[in-house]
């Protein structure tokens, strides 16, 4: 039911029908909304003032719940700052995760705590980033001090870091779904939004996610602007790197084209990663769609054998195939997705991102 209703809410428009089921959510956004404003009037006027870290801070984050794309941006972004010679750490949450040790989750060589732990995200950000140190924790600035004594760092990135105020960053990055905007505009419970519009203001700069077309963008683009002038807007899309396997095999993207396809995921927006396969040809049977950050247990298997049953592939994202790995599913025939975030405007954009340093 849970992932029903998260769905309802990533709807623009909604019927009367469920703008009454969804009444009870908008009362509850009140008290929320009340909590969120003051929280950041506080910041925002020095009564509460944000604690500095000896080095430069980037936040990659949002302001709606899930699915915009921070995960492959933070990847795409320690890599390029590497590559241009700011040796950083990132710094997540770890959401879901069950931190029973420390918070390094690898050391940029080897890979500390498993996904249970450290949440998927993070563990993900872990296996597929070489010499970048990643750590998951509330205090974020406990983390960053760490990571500042014990790695030869210039940066640090701030994953899903917009709404952690506590902690001085030097560039708000604000990440958008192109293909759902705000959703209708109203906040947590009753809608996406983990703060108020006026709240954009924070963003140094903005990064459409998921875009295919520059024109269709535009209505949105002119809502940011109104909102917040002088903040340049970005734009990036998924690039399909191919398919890999249980045991680290790869695969082209073009196999699977003709194929008769069970989707299954556990992300915030699942129609936008059945519509990448399908754009590359492959024939959607099926799609079995889990809560967002859903723990696969044991006993799931026993769905995916029963709704296997008639199709050539599972195909999952990167994210859940973490947590499937804890699972006994080398008999299945299961790939995931690799995919890579591209920004349109790649050089005027890590340009900005550089300025910090």
């Amino acid at each position: 039911m849970k992932w029903r209703i998260d769905r309802l809410l990533y709807q623009k428009e909604k019927s009367f029908g469920t703008k009454i089921l969804l009444l009870p959510f908008h009362l509850l956004s009140l008290p929320y909304g009340g909590v969120v404003r003051a929280r950041t009037f506080f910041y925002t006027f020095g009564l509460k003032e944000p604690k500095h870290l000896s080095c430069p801070v980037i936040s990659v984050g949002n302001i709606t719940v899930g699915g915009t794309g921070k995960t492959s941006l933070v990847i795409a972004l320690a890599r390029e700052l590497v590559k241009r010679g700011v040796p950083v750490a990132i710094l997540s949450r770890g959401y879901m995760g069950k931190k029973t040790s420390g918070p390094l989750v690898s050391d940029g060589q080897n890979v500390f705590l498993s996904p249970e732990e450290s949440g998927d995200e993070p563990f993900l950000m872990a296996k597929s980033l070489k010499g970048i140190p990643i750590l998951v924790g509330k205090d974020r600035f406990i983390n960053g001090q760490m990571a500042l004594q014990r790695f030869n760092i210039g940066g640090l990135l701030l994953d899903d870091g917009y709404q952690h105020l506590q902690l001085h960053r030097d560039l708000n990055i604000l990440l958008i779904d192109s293909q759902v905007g705000f959703g209708d505009h109203h906040l947590l419970p009753r809608g996406i939004l983990r703060e108020p519009l006026s709240h954009l203001r924070r963003a140094h700069l903005f990064l459409l996610t998921k875009v295919e077309d520059l024109k269709a963008c535009q209505p949105l683009e002119e809502k940011l602007h109104r909102i917040h002038p002088s903040s340049p807007v970005f734009h990036s899309h998924y690039e399909p790197l191919g398919l890999i396997g249980p045991n680290e095999e790869s695969e082209e993207i073009h196999s699977l084209r003709g194929k008769k396809i069970l989707a299954l995921s556990g992300i915030a927006n699942p129609n936008y990663f059945s519509s990448l396969l399908k754009k590359y040809g492959a024939e959607m049977t099926k799609a079995l769609i889990f809560p967002d950050h859903y723990l696969y247990k044991p006993e799931d298997l026993a769905l995916l054998e029963k709704q296997g049953k008639g199709v050539d592939l599972f195909v999952t994202t990167e994210k859940d195939m973490v947590k499937l790995k804890l699972l006994n599913i080398r008999h299945l025939p299961i790939r995931a997705l690799r995919i890579e975030a591209k920004i349109w405007e790649e050089e005027k954009f890590y340009k900005k991102a550089m300025e910090v340093f």
